[in-house]
């Protein structure tokens, strides 16, 4: 038998080898371990947010929320809001009748909590209004994924590439899980243990058992789930508006810095024109709907932008950023994002 601590030592080196295997495998097999840079890893952190637009109804904004308890004046009645049950009250109120003026007034103080669990104590409606000023300066901010819920405890397991050492963590909470990917280091490669229990927001439950599967849930959410889709947004009218640039892109690897320094402006005759310096080239855009999903079409001559031709499916956009990706054996991604 061997000694403990040989044994302990025999133990670790396992976990290190079958960690560094899993390194060696990510440019062929990306559905394994993801960085804080990966596409999924920034979906799975909106899904762990704060659930801000249930009481948008009192504070107006998608980027922050009122923390329990406290009480607000609907048309002269005072409504104590102790749980989230008592959104629904100050709704009633406001719709009981048509001809009131329907003002919504928050006993001050109180505490707003933003959508990155960040908390502050706004005493008067001044400050809240300046608040609810400054965020509305950023109608385009990516926010919570809503209509998706994680069933904790989750285990994630973690490869240190600087100092080769490995490790796992139990996430318990949505804010554990966000405040787990804000801190992770751009030397860590994680790994998700599934399978991992999920309700849509149906409230039904789903397992789920991989990276792909994760991700077709999230942009299941995003399409389904109506607090996901509180304004709606034409897809042409935004991508005709200004330039872009690529922000991201990933095929088979990371490419990005391909693309350092070029703008796109695509034009409503469904050309696009590339710049970069004195470098122009002109494509084709063209943007379809295919078994219910957006696509877009690119067709570039050059080898550098041809390698941009594909029929790119529309993960989610708004009038700043678009996202998109393609799906075969790997899951390859790009994103466009104004200049």
């Amino acid at each position: 038998m061997l000694p403990l601590k040989k044994y302990l030592s025999l133990i670790v080196f396992l976990f290190l080898l079958s960690c560094q295997s899993e390194m060696d495998e990510q440019g062929s097999n990306t559905q394994g371990t993801i960085t804080s840079v990966s596409p999924l890893t920034s979906y799975l952190q909106r899904v762990a947010m704060v659930k801000t637009v249930q009481d948008n109804v009192i504070d107006g904004s998608s980027y922050c929320t009122i923390k329990l308890p406290y009480t607000v004046t609907v048309n002269n009645t005072q409504i104590a809001v102790n749980t989230t049950a008592d959104y629904q009250k100050v709704a009633d109120n406001i719709n009981a009748n048509t001809y009131d003026d329907d003002v919504v007034k928050i006993n001050f103080p109180v505490t707003m909590v933003y959508y990155n669990y960040i908390e502050k104590n706004i005493p008067n409606e001044a400050d809240f209004n300046s608040l609810i000023d400054y965020w509305n300066l950023y109608p385009d901010l990516l926010s919570k994924i809503n209509g998706l819920n994680i069933n904790y405890p989750i285990t994630i397991n973690i490869y240190n590439s600087a100092n080769q050492i490995a490790s796992s963590v139990s996430i318990i909470s949505d804010q554990a899980f966000f405040n787990f990917i804000k801190n992770l280091s751009a030397s860590q490669y994680i790994s998700l243990k599934y399978p991992i229990s999920i309700a849509d927001y149906n409230n039904q439950t789903k397992s789920i058992t991989s990276n792909l599967e994760f991700e077709n849930a999230i942009k299941y959410a995003i399409d389904s789930c109506p607090e996901n889709n509180i304004v709606s947004l034409d897809f042409t009218a935004a991508i005709t508006n200004g330039s872009w640039g690529i922000p991201y892109y990933f095929d088979d690897s990371e490419k990005t810095s391909s693309y350092s320094g070029y703008s796109f402006v695509f034009k409503s005759d469904k050309s696009v024109v590339a710049t970069k310096g004195a470098i122009t080239e002109t494509g084709q855009w063209d943007s379809t709907i295919q078994y219910g999903v957006r696509e877009l079409q690119l067709t570039f001559s050059s080898e550098l932008l041809g390698k941009l031709n594909s029929n790119w499916k529309l993960f989610e956009f708004n009038n700043s950023q678009i996202r998109l990706r393609n799906v075969s054996n790997t899951t390859d991604y790009l994103y466009f994002e104004k200049k």
